[in-house]
């Protein structure tokens, strides 16, 4: 591995890699090779990057036994070169992670899922299938008069999202705008706040929400309309909004797929996106899906480039091929049909790989408790601690550079699945 760059004891516009905003102007102190965050850090970021000091003197094991990193690597060598077909499952690391784990999937035969695909494919399934239109952060901060979040806790899940993109009223374009934010769910979550921002919420059934986007899509459209009711609220609160809605100059719906865990969640997202449709037919309305967690966005742009497909791609034919039913991890571990999994969680030690009978080679963070010890345990970096790297922001426009924090022994992803495939090479 190169030597470990010098660095400050105080360092500016690091970029956070713990959600999918990426948030890139924190100022961190490093002194005594401890990472603080000391301005523009989040709860989630706070915690993080507290929880990263505590990693390190952890080494690599064998069933349990301390091992060297080359024998870690040669022992899972083994493992998947007598495999028939091994999963690369979540999938939680950087760009040149990803990229080593496709790889390492063409070179096995094997099957690449990310651990948050199950949700991810709540909004892939519906871009496939019809299509929407979409915008960026950067859009939203300097354009939007109008915002609505469908579904749940975005605040929770991305803390910084309104004041990075709408309680700070400087634009690119000096205009100074303003935007009303509408919640359709349960809203700001009890103890919550929103800085410089007063939403109106209408609190639905997030189940219902489908039904809500299809009766706003009937109203938008001038249609006779019999229902008294949908989602839980009176017409009367429906017919508000879409007006609302008409006369926006530039609106923005936004949802986070993670809030919809319900069976076919992906015709609310379809739903939804249809409505973004048909109110571009005489105005200016755009989508805006929310998602980057555990380099969920990362891993799929990678994967995408590579093999023309996201998550679940199989190469057991030679070939990438592509199925979100047959190929998920869950249903391969069920059914019997994988018999070894590589695990790779870099950035969230809580993110352990499911329970399996077959052997489970982990590449994790140093934290990480496991019910059965793993096969092969080698311990990684987190990018934008440990090492440098890049992670895609949640709207695809950018890969924002991550700063390496701390002098660290710990290898990053990208090594240790380098390491890996040069012992299958040997064998």
């Amino acid at each position: 591995m190169p030597a470990s760059p010098v660095i400050p004891e105080a360092v500016s516009n690091v970029a956070c890699p713990f959600c999918g905003l990426v948030c890139d102007d924190l100022e961190v102190s490093t002194a005594a090779g401890r990472v603080t965050v000391q301005a523009n850090g989040c709860a989630l970021a706070l915690a993080a990057f507290e929880r990263g000091n505590s990693d390190g003197g952890t080494g690599p094991r064998i069933d349990g036994v301390p091992a060297s990193l080359a024998d870690a690597a040669a022992t899972a060598a083994r493992l998947l070169l007598g495999s028939r077909l091994p999963v690369i499952g979540g999938l939680a690391t950087d760009v040149e992670g990803a990229r080593a784990a496709g790889r390492l999937a063409d070179r096995l035969g094997g099957v690449l899922d990310h651990m948050n695909s199950a949700t991810f494919l709540r909004n892939t399934m519906v871009l496939q299938d019809s299509g929407w239109i979409a915008t960026t952060l950067s859009e939203v901060r300097n354009r939007a008069d109008l915002l609505i979040v469908a579904g749940g806790d975005v605040v929770s899940r991305f803390p910084r999202f309104f004041e990075r993109c709408i309680a700070n009223g400087d634009t690119l374009f000096g205009e100074g705008r303003t935007c009303d934010v509408i919640f359709l769910g349960p809203g700001v979550p009890a103890g919550s706040t929103i800085p410089g921002i007063v939403p109106t919420v209408i609190p639905c059934d997030v189940t219902q929400l489908a039904a809500a986007f299809g009766l706003l899509r009937a109203l938008l459209a001038g249609r006779p309309v019999q229902a008294e009711s949908a989602a839980g609220m009176p017409l009367a609160t429906w017919r508000s909004l879409v007006e609302r809605m008409k006369v926006a100059r530039y609106g923005v719906m936004a949802w986070a797929a993670g809030d919809f865990p319900f069976p076919h969640a992906e015709l609310t997202v379809q739903s939804l996106c249809e409505l973004v449709k048909e109110l571009n037919l005489e105005g200016r309305f755009s989508g805006l899906p929310l998602g980057g967690s555990d380099g969920d966005i990362t891993a799929d742009a990678v994967h995408l480039w590579q093999t023309g497909f996201g998550s679940r791609t199989s190469f057991g034919q030679g070939i990438p091929e592509n199925d979100a039913y047959h190929h998920s991890t869950a249903r391969l571990l069920a059914r019997g049909e994988a018999d070894v999994l590589v695990w790779i969680s870099s950035l969230n030690e809580a993110r352990t790989p499911p329970p399996t009978s077959i052997p489970t080679i982990v590449l994790g963070c140093t934290g990480m408790a496991f019910e059965r010890e793993p096969a092969v345990f080698i311990p990684v970096g987190t990018p934008g601690l440990d090492h440098a790297g890049h992670l895609f922001r949640t709207d695809r426009v950018v890969a924002l550079p991550l700063q390496q924090l701390r002098p660290s022994t710990l290898p990053s992803v990208a090594d240790v699945l380098a390491a890996i495939h040069a012992a299958l090479e040997e064998s």
